[in-house]
């Protein structure tokens, strides 16, 4: 498989649209941490006002005395303003206390928090206290974490990994496979960018963070009270730390591109490290080079390691990891799984920009960096099959939810990297392969150490930090004469633009390398759009949540825990004869302990009181009724009744009687399901 007419920027512009696509398609997270039940229930009616508004969720979260408002019939907040930790063992649930003596009407409650995985939540919902109302209650149609700061946000997100993937999988390309592209300039600029565009994603984060859980105004950005209370929160502190080892990867860096480089000379030796001598001790300058060599590798891998396994942790302990079953298990798996996708997706980048923009490449370091591809995939399997268990549970929750099915794409994607790389292992298998002698410009035919002097033309430089290799200037001017040195500095650009325009023919004639290059260009292309929908994957409610969620909506829907509600309109055919009867029978189960309220209201809404009104159920399949309810007039236009018994569960009959005078009324049947 060849790819032909593509350049690589032209691809990567088309790769960018796809991912932008991409994001386009996928859905704003939806609650990491959901709410899964509440005390009063969405949508009840309750007889009297209760003590306190209470709310259960999946997961841990951090909620404040502003985060839970419940708001009267006018708009007007009605809770006391401060929050209650109700949290019981594994339960997470939070209350807010209400006065005693709340009038009727329809409340709103209004909540908003942050989740155990640094993603913030949010909600509305009602419940009424004798009778549904109009409510002039204004709610926040757009959800926290959404609009413009949230896209912002999650934008940030996606370079801050991409950032990470090209800083260490690049410098761990250098150190671990190819020593001598520490004097490449692309490779340089790749590994310096990636640590500049994870740090600026970073300091992006930690500002937008203050709107992004609040208020969604990018305004908040300046918002330095909210920056401290960002910074003394779980993300916050993930953040900041983050930016503290950024500092130690600075340091890391400008040793990774100076004194290591400098070892890595063309002549085995520190490019400064010179004596004048005439050859005398030569042999010990050259041990001692290899024993710097050898001690600044094994510093900088250590150091490197530790480095990123500290970016890879600031991750883990403020998202998915971090929470959910098994959290001290899953954060070490979720630091071997990012180190494992910096390494095969951040040092394909590195080889990819060598291939392109820099000296020929040394094929022990293709065959290096393809051992390391292949232990990353290993480890990657074994990590991602972990948290895919952990995060999914089961396996109908990969289709029927968001995160299942992003992570259905995510392996699909991941198969066709590993296809692609296994071509790329061919055209590898082919340099190693290649015989001497079969094309002066194939470079496969050479030794590590002849392929740097067989061909000067193409020889990789090693000896400067540049791609390129600059020609001496010439005279200008004739014998005797002096040089203008403008004229001297356009010709040496002129010669430098021929050698480099050589180089780059030669190389290009290689049909080995050439189709190297295009397989890993493709490799690159597909781990650009794999990275974005492992972005997406962070942001998206893990597959059991969102099936908990499920399970407690079913629990808690109209035919379990619910008042069955009944509106009846009604006409007794005579003067003031029509109006509407609201019944609700609440819990509506089998057995007693049932409450009936009942409301009559005019055409108008307003509650009015009849002369007599009277219910009753009937069960016919059981042959079970009339059974008469004994209601209660409780103020102008309702009832209510304690204790309604109903026996077993069934599609029962209720019957409504309503008189309006001593002549006029009228009988109303409705079916209602008893569980």
């Amino acid at each position: 498989m060849v790819l032909t007419g593509f350049r690589p920027r032209r691809l990567l512009v088309v790769v960018a649209v796809l991912f932008g696509v991409l994001a386009a398609g996928v859905a704003p997270a939806a609650a990491h941490a959901a709410l899964t039940g509440s005390d009063p229930a969405q949508g009840s009616v309750v007889a009297h006002a209760p003590e306190q508004v209470a709310l259960t969720f999946s997961e841990g979260v951090a909620m404040g005395n502003d985060s839970l408002r419940v708001l009267d019939p006018q708009g007007k907040r009605v809770d006391r303003g401060k929050l209650r930790n109700l949290c019981s063992g594994s339960v997470v649930k939070y209350g807010a206390g209400l006065p005693p003596g709340l009038p009727n009407g329809t409340y709103t409650v209004a909540w908003q928090a942050i989740s155990a995985d640094s993603h913030p939540v949010s909600g509305a919902f009602t419940f009424s206290i004798g009778a549904p109302s109009k409510t002039a209650a204004a709610v926040p149609q757009q959800q926290v974490g959404g609009g413009l700061v949230g896209a912002l946000y999650e934008i940030a997100r996606y370079l801050a990994y991409a950032g990470f993937v090209l800083l260490v999988g690049g410098a761990a390309f250098v150190v671990a496979c190819r020593p001598a592209a520490a004097r490449v300039r692309s490779v340089q600029r790749l590994v310096v960018r990636g640590w500049a565009l994870l740090t600026g994603a970073t300091l992006a984060m930690l500002l937008l963070r203050t709107p992004y859980t609040g208020s969604g105004k990018l305004a908040d950005v300046f918002d330095f009270g909210g920056l401290q209370q960002v910074v003394m929160s779980k993300p916050g502190a993930a953040l900041l730390s983050r930016l503290l080892l950024l500092a130690a990867a600075a340091l890391f860096v400008a040793v990774l591109f100076g004194a290591y480089a400098r070892l890595h000379a063309p002549d085995g030796t520190d490019a400064n490290d010179t004596d004048g001598s005439d050859g005398t001790g030569e042999a010990e300058d050259a041990e001692d080079a290899a024993k710097r060599r050898k001690d600044l590798t094994f510093g900088l891998a250590a150091g490197g390691t530790v480095l990123a396994a500290g970016l890879a942790t600031t991750w883990a302990i403020a998202e998915h990891a971090s929470t959910g079953l098994q959290p001290a298990v899953a954060m070490p798996v979720d630091v071997l799984h990012l180190l494992a996708v910096a390494a095969w997706l951040g040092g394909l980048a590195a080889l990819l920009v060598s291939l392109y923009w820099g000296p020929p490449v040394e094929r022990t370091a293709v065959r290096r960096f393809s051992r390391v591809a292949f232990g990353s995939v290993l480890v990657l399997v074994a990590t991602g099959t972990y948290q895919s268990w952990r995060q999914v549970g089961s396996w109908h929750a990969l289709t029927d939810t968001s995160y299942g099915q992003l992570l259905l794409v995510k392996v699909g994607l991941v198969a066709v990297m590993v296809a692609v790389a296994g071509l790329s292992r061919r055209w590898t298998g082919r340099l190693t392969a290649a015989t001497p002698g079969t094309n002066r410009t194939n470079h496969t035919n050479r030794t590590d150490r002849t392929e740097s002097t067989a061909a000067p033309a193409v020889a990789q430089d090693t000896s400067a930090p540049s791609d390129t290799e600059d020609a001496p200037a010439a005279d200008t001017a004739g014998s005797g004469g002096p040089a203008d040195p403008a004229r001297v500095a356009q010709l040496a650009r002129q010669q430098a633009a021929l050698v480099t325009a050589r180089k780059k023919r030669i190389r290009d004639a290689d049909p080995v390398r050439r189709g190297l290059r295009r397989s890993v260009l493709t490799e690159a292309a597909v781990a650009v759009l794999l990275l974005a929908v492992t972005t997406a994957l962070t942001t998206t409610e893990p597959a059991r949540t969102a099936e908990a969620v499920k399970a407690a909506s079913a629990d808690r829907s109209p035919d379990a825990n619910q008042p069955r509600v009944l509106n009846v309109p009604f006409d007794t055919g005579g003067a003031d004869g029509k109006g509407t009867a609201r019944l609700d029978l609440d819990p509506g189960r089998s057995g007693g302990g049932n409450e009936l309220r009942l409301r009559i209201a005019d055409p108008s809404g307003k509650a009015r009181d009849v002369p007599q009104v009277e219910v009753s159920f009937t069960l016919g399949a059981k042959k079970l009724g009339p059974l008469p309810v004994a209601l209660r007039h409780s103020g102008t236009g309702h009832w209510t009744a304690s204790g309604v018994q109903l026996p077993v569960p069934g599609r029962w009959q209720l019957s409504l009687l309503v008189r309006t005078s001593d002549f006029d009324q009228v009988t109303e049947t409705r079916n209602v399901t008893i569980d």
